[in-house]
C-alpha cells in the first residue's frame, strides 16, 4: 500500500481513533517520558528511536509555507511512503505530516513576530513542532508544546536540532478539560476533525479565555467538521494563505489555509 493510501487512512479512517485518545486519555506522562521531558540537545533521546526516525524521515524545508523551518517528515523518498502501515512500529505518525492549519499558523507567526514576542505560548496538538519552533524563532518568552504521542515529542527534539534551537518543554499529557493554564497565547492547528473533540476544545478554550484572558489562534484549511461546528460562528478571520501545490495534492483538493482568532461572545458559561 502506498503512503498516499496510508495518508488517506490518517485523514479519514484513523482520525477517529486519535480523537478518542484525545478525549479519554488522562494522567501524566510515562516514566520514560518524565525522564526526557526537558531534554537538552542531543541528550536523553533513545538511540534506537533517534536512529529509526533519522533513517525513515527526510529533512526538508520545501513544499510548504515555511521554508525557514527544516523538518523531518515522511516524503515520497522515504521507505514508509510505500510500506504497509502496520510495519511502522510506533503508531500512526500524524506528527510526520505538516498539516495545512499548522503551516498557516507558523507562517503567520514568522511574518508577525509581535504576536508572540515576549509572550508565553502553548502549542496544542503540536505534531512536528513547527508552530512552536516558529514561536521560538519569533521571540516568545516561553513555549510549551503539547502532543499526546511521545514519538511526536521525540521528533520535535530532532526538529529543534535541525533549526539550531534548544528544545522547548514538551508534555504528552492530555490537557484538554484540565485546569486552564495561564498562557498569553494558545495556538492549535488541524484539531477540529471530530465533533466530540471539537466540543471539548470549545469548552476548554472558553475557560482559558474567561479565567486568564488568553488569546487563541486556530489554523484550519476548511475541513467540514470545522466549518460546520458552532465554534465557527465565534471566529474572526485573520489571514488566508494559498497552499503550495504539493500540499494541495497531499490534502485532496484543499487549496488554502486560514488563521482564525477565537473570540467567543460569551465566555461565562463554564458548565
Amino acid at each position: 500500500m502506498a503512503f498516499r493510501g496510508w495518508r488517506w487512512l490518517l485523514l479519514l479512517g484513523r482520525q477517529n481513533t486519535l480523537a478518542k485518545v484525545w478525549r479519554s486519555r488522562r494522567g501524566g506522562p510515562s516514566l520514560c517520558w518524565q525522564r526526557c521531558c526537558h531534554w537538552s540537545s542531543g541528550k536523553a533521546l533513545a538511540p534506537e528511536v533517534r536512529a529509526f526516525l533519522e533513517e525513515n524521515t527526510e529533512v526538508t524545508n520545501s513544499g510548504h509555507l515555511t521554508p525557514e523551518i527544516r523538518l523531518r517528515l515522511l516524503t515520497p523518498r522515504c521507505r514508509f511512503w510505500r510500506e504497509k502501515p502496520d510495519l511502522w512500529p510506533y503508531g500512526d505518525p500524524f506528527w510526520a505530516i505538516y498539516w495545512p492549519g499548522g503551516q498557516a499558523l507558523s507562517r503567520y507567526i514568522l511574518d508577525n513576530p509581535r504576536v508572540v514576542k515576549g509572550r508565553s505560548v502553548l502549542d496544542l496538538g503540536s505534531g512536528c513542532g513547527a508552530t512552536a519552533i516558529a514561536a521560538v524563532m519569533s521571540g516568545a518568552s516561553q513555549v510549551l508544546a503539547n502532543d499526546i504521542d511521545p514519538i511526536a515529542g521525540m521528533a520535535m527534539i530532532l526538529n529543534c536540532e535541525l533549526n539550531h534551537l534548544n528544545p522547548f518543554p514538551i508534555t504528552i499529557k492530555n490537557i484538554i478539560n484540565s485546569e486552564a493554564g495561564n498562557w498569553d497565547l494558545i495556538v492549535l492547528g488541524d484539531m477540529f476533525y471530530d465533533e466530540q473533540l471539537a466540543d471539548g476544545l470549545h469548552h476548554w478554550l472558553q475557560k482559558c479565555i474567561r479565567i486568564h484572558q488568553t488569546e487563541v489562534l486556530i489554523g484550519d484549511p476548511g475541513r467540514h467538521q470545522f466549518l460546520s461546528h458552532s465554534i465557527h460562528s465565534q471566529l474572526h478571520k485573520v489571514i488566508e494563505y494559498s497552499l503550495p501545490e504539493s500540499t494541495r495534492q497531499e490534502n485532496y483538493g484543499l487549496t488554502s489555509s486560514i488563521v482564525w482568532s477565537y473570540q467567543p461572545s460569551n465566555t461565562l458559561d463554564d458548565s
